[in-house]
Order: structure tokens, then sequence, then C-alpha cells
């Protein structure tokens, strides 16, 4: 495209419509903003709740099924932490680097990599292991947004609670660090062996 090209391609965009007004084409902009900005949000928040998934057979025939037998999912006070509770950020720009990560899951569902039991245990450390270390990563943020330890009262605790608490965080140690399987099944190599499991493969 030629220089001349440019500028008359550019002297179009800045003056107004010979059909309609400036205002009009600025009412018709800001609609339109507001309407796919709104679709863009209601779209993340449908895909952002545990119906949603744990509507592939993966989700719901494995983790879930575990998940059911946590205090996470029932407990005295009934308060529920949900799938993304845990696994999606609550902050909108983490929460968009959370979504785009999620299309390596969508490859790997249409792929089947995980669509039976047995693959999905073979599996299992493997993706228990990018969990763990992304919520390393994060100091167990989404943990944090229920649990906050300034607001600990830890004479209410276990005595062996309240002594690993206090030197957990003396350590400088999250939440993760001691917290596997807290909601999910262990793997069975890291119930065996947790520091080979950790370490990965040698």
């Amino acid at each position: 495209m030629s220089n001349e090209d440019k500028k008359s391609w550019w002297a179009m965009l800045k003056r107004p419509s010979a059909r309609y007004s400036m205002g009009t084409l600025l009412v018709v902009g800001i609609a339109s903003g507001i309407i796919l900005w709104g679709g863009f949000n209601t779209a993340m928040e449908a895909t952002n709740n545990e119906q949603f998934c744990i509507s592939c057979h993966e989700m719901k025939e494995n983790v879930y099924m575990e998940y059911q037998n946590t205090i996470h999912y029932n407990n005295r006070t009934g308060v529920r932490a949900t799938c993304p509770d845990c696994h999606v950020p609550m902050e909108w720009t983490h929460k968009i680097v959370r979504k785009i990560q999620a299309s390596n899951e969508l490859l790997h569902k249409a792929l089947g990599t995980i669509d039976t039991p047995e693959k999905f245990e073979a599996k299992r450390l493997e993706l228990a292991r990018h969990v763990w270390a992304s919520m390393k990563k994060t100091d167990s943020r989404e943990c944090r947004n229920c649990h906050d330890y300034e607001s600990m009262d830890y004479t209410k605790q276990g005595r062996r609670g309240r002594a690993q608490h206090v030197e957990g965080f003396d350590q400088g140690k999250t939440c993760i660090d001691c917290h596997k399987g807290i909601a999910h099944s262990l793997p069975a190599m890291y119930e065996e062996d947790p520091s080979a499991a950790l370490g990965g493969p040698k």
C-alpha cells in the first residue's frame, strides 16, 4: 500500500460519515462495546461454575467424586468451596490467563487423553504436579481467598495444627506445601514416596 493510499484511508477514518452524524456513530460504538463486553463476561461466568466444570466425564467421574467426600464439599458450617473457587483466580487479569491456559485442557479433552479411569490414574501424578506448582507459584492465592492466616485464631486450633502453622509460616511455606490431597486423592506414588513424586522424573 502506497503512502497516498495510507493517507486516504486515515483521512476516511478521521472524518465523520456522510450518512450518519458523529453522535450517532459514537452512540452505536458505545452500545456495541457494552454488548460485546457483556457477552464476553457472560461467557466467562457461564464457564466458571461447578456444573460446567463437571460436565465432562473426566471430572465428574474422577476428581468430583473424591471432592464430595471432603470437608470442602460438606461441613458443619455449610460453606462449600467449588471447583472455580480453588482453580480459577478471582482477579480479572489472572482469570483471563487461567482461561487461556484451559484451552490446553480442551485439546486433551478432544484427544481423549484421560477419558477413562485407567488413563486418568496414569496421569494423576503429572496433573497434580501441575496444580501444585501453580499454587506454589501464586503463594496459594486461591486458598487465601478464604483462609487468611493473619485472621487465624491459633488458640482455637489443635496443638499439632497450631504448631505446624506457626512453624510453616515462619519458614515461608504456603498452604499447598502441607495441604496436598485436601480436596482430591493423592497420587499413589506420592503416598509411597512424597519426595520422589515431587521431584518428578529423574
